[in-house]
Parts: structure tokens; sequence; C-alpha cells
């Protein structure tokens, strides 16, 4: 069996896992809110590369992993491009692990068999927390705008015209941990519409993104709250009709997946990796392809301590907890 294949089945198992296993023993050092098996020790609120050299780690083989949003095969191919030059710059295999849920995506990174990912705006901070993400870029419109916004939408003739005619009915969410898909409307609602679930509307969970949509576009679920990246990435590859769809509510914009790597890889590959993000040419590439439907066109170097701050923000506000359980 190849090499890539054999990796990539022992990552798949990964999806069956828990947060309960510890990635190494607790250490004695600043950690703020990082599990205790991570050191914050400069205070920019990401898991410190270790100083000790025997546990920094150069693998042969890299797993690189995009968030869960939409067919992996669709992605797989988006990214062929970018993982063929990241091969060129790292003098490695790379391999791409279509991830089915944020929970495998985050336990992959903790159990040390994920070593460059891409996570959704919600699940940053747990992957952050719990799994030693470093995240250090975003994807960027090639005039350095960045973002998308949670929508709620529904299907004409609905009976729902706005967010109070919600009450009573189906609100389809994606996951737990999704930003645009949970958290930030289950913190809107509660704070601008006095609506919470279970009392006002029913929660339903469709697991991803493309799920809610297609489950509104097909009048499976009467409303759902979605990134419209995601939507607008779908009308264009004509999987929904626009007309299909009524926004009722858009919130203000957020950031869109942070990318990085573990924090244990050793600094070198670390820069390497870094230096084929923001040195990729995206002008005719398969990532141009896919990714310009949403006008990005480019990575921009960000921060997780200012950029997340409202993501951090909101989960405060839902009492969202970072502890790996």
């Amino acid at each position: 069996m190849p090499l890539k294949n054999m990796l990539l089945g022992s990552v798949a198992a990964l999806a069956f896992a828990t947060f309960s296993s510890a990635p190494a023993q607790a250490q004695d050092c600043e950690r703020g809110t990082l599990d205790a098996a991570y050191c914050d020790v400069d205070g920019d609120l990401l898991a410190d590369t270790p100083t000790d050299a025997s546990k920094q780690v150069d693998p042969d083989t890299l797993i690189f992993a995009y968030t869960p949003v939409e067919d992996p095969a669709v992605y797989k191919e988006a990214w062929s491009d970018f993982l063929t030059y990241l091969e060129e710059k790292t003098g490695k295999d790379v391999v791409f692990f279509p991830v089915q849920n944020n929970a495998a995506q985050i336990e992959a990174m903790r159990s040390g068999r994920l070593h460059i990912a891409g996570f959704n705006t919600g699940s940053n901070p747990l992957a952050v927390n719990c799994a030693g993400f470093n995240p250090f870029t975003i994807m960027a419109s090639k005039d350095g705008n960045f973002g998308y916004e949670m929508e709620i939408i529904t299907y004409p003739g609905s009976g729902i015209e706005k967010v109070e005619d919600i009450k009573g009915k189906k609100l389809a969410f994606t996951s737990p941990t999704s930003n645009s898909g949970f958290k930030a409307p289950s913190a809107i609602l509660k704070a601008d519409f006095n609506m919470v679930p279970e009392t006002d509307f029913e929660a339903v969970y469709s697991g991803k993104h493309d799920n809610s949509i297609l489950g509104v576009a097909n009048k499976d679920y009467p409303a759902a709250s979605i990134a419209n990246s995601v939507l607008k990435r779908m009308i264009s590859r004509d999987v929904v009709k626009e007309d299909q769809v009524i926004s009722i509510y858009k919130s203000q914009t957020f950031p869109t997946t942070g990318f990085g790597t573990a924090h244990n890889l050793t600094p070198d590959l670390k820069a390497k990796i870094q230096d084929a993000f923001f040195s990729f040419n995206w002008e005719g590439s398969s990532l141009q392809k896919e990714f310009e439907k949403s006008n990005e066109g480019q990575f921009l170097k960000m921060d997780y301590k200012g950029f997340w701050d409202v993501i951090r923000k909101i989960d405060t506000a839902n009492g969202v907890s970072y502890a790996c359980e």
C-alpha cells in the first residue's frame, strides 16, 4: 500500500476519537486559557514552540486538513496546486485529509497526526486552546478585504419574513463549534430578539453549512443560520439557485477560516510552511478557481489575539468552555 494511503487510513481512524487524551504532560509555565500541555510565555494566546528540541517534530510527511464545510472531494481538488507547491517549499510529501467534522479535525492535531490545517471561525479558539493550533493567516480578497457574515435564511413561501417569525418553528444550526452555524446566531438571537433554543424555537443540527443551505432550498428546514461565503460558492457552482433562499438577517463581518500549524513543528519547518502560504501564486491555480467565487485571492497575515477577539467574546456570551473534554 502506498505511504500516503497508509497515512490517510491511520488519520481517518481519529474520527472516532475524543478529547479525553492529553497530548503531553502538564508543564509549569504561563499558559492563560491553554490546556495544561502547552505554554504561552509571550502572551500571544498561542501555544509556544517547545523549548526542548527533542519535543519538536519534523515529519517526513505532512498532513493537511481543510475545515469540513462542504464536499471534501471538491476541496481536495481545490487545494491540489497549493499542496504541490507546499511539497516543493518544504521538501516533504503532503497528504490531504478530508475531515468529516470539527471534532475529528481538532483531535487529529491534538494527537499529533495533523500538522497543517484550516480551522473554521468558530472552532479556531478550541483548536488553539485544546490542540495547540498556531494560526497565522486567513484568505482575503486581492485588495485586502476579508471575512464573511452570518445570515439567517429561509425559502420563498415559508411564512417567515423576519427573525421573530421563527418562533415556534425549526431553525437549523450546523454544529456547536461553528461560529456562524451556531455560536453567533445563538448569542444574537438571545441578546437582540430574546429568543432561545427549545423555548422559542426547535434547534436542529445539519452538521455542515452546505447541508443547512440545501435543507432550506429543498424546504426541509424552514430556516437556517449559515456562513454567506459558503452560500456564495454553492450558488456559483449551481448547487442551489439564488431564488431558492431568502436572507432575513445579516450579521457584522467575522474573520474567515484561520490557517496554521501544530505548535510543536520545528521553527525551520514552520517558517517554510508560512513562506509557502505567503509566496503562493494564486493566478490560474486550482485554489483561485474555487475561492474566487467568494472573492478571495490571497493569504493575508493575521494575529489570532486581535482577529479572533470578537469570536472569543461571542464564546464568552454563550458560556463556551475551551476545556479539552
